[in-house]
């Protein structure tokens, strides 16, 4: 028997996580887009490194003329895996919502003035990410993502 409990943990959580994604990608296909009262997308990017198809659910924010907000919390290095995929084949991401087929985006990270100004408004639809951050001892990437 092993003893080394980190590995085993690391793989069931890793596919715990697939097994979630998959069930919210067909919950969001379906026409069911929230998630804890947030509204949630589908991003589609391509693997920078294995350059593999990925669909990610996650939460989004009203940005200004229709843009789409992210926040890249989490990960274990600083930046989560969706987003390091997002800025490394930026051409390739699409968006897909509730009931809707996907658009091609091209993403913007936010910052200085315009990332104060659109996390003002993340945190004040959603107060829990300020406390995430807060944790994090980091500031969150915040992405913009407009329709091409």
């Amino acid at each position: 028997m092993s003893t080394n409990t980190s590995t085993s943990h690391s793989g069931f959580s890793r596919w715990m996580q697939h097994r979630m994604n998959a069930r919210m990608n067909r919950k969001i296909r379906n026409g069911k887009g929230t998630f804890m009262g947030m509204d949630v997308l589908i991003l589609h990017t391509v693997g920078r490194r294995s350059g593999v198809s990925r669909e990610t659910p996650i939460s989004w924010f009203p940005g200004e003329n229709g843009t789409w907000l992210l926040v890249a919390s989490g990960g274990k290095d600083g930046e989560p895996d969706w987003f390091r995929n997002l800025m490394g084949h930026p051409e390739q991401a699409t968006v897909q919502l509730p009931d809707h087929d996907a658009v091609s985006v091209t993403p913007r990270v936010l910052e200085g003035a315009e990332r104060a100004a659109a996390w003002t408004g993340i945190a004040a639809a959603q107060p829990r990410y300020d406390k995430y951050q807060a944790k994090a001892g980091r500031e969150y990437t915040v992405v913009e993502l407009a329709a091409v």
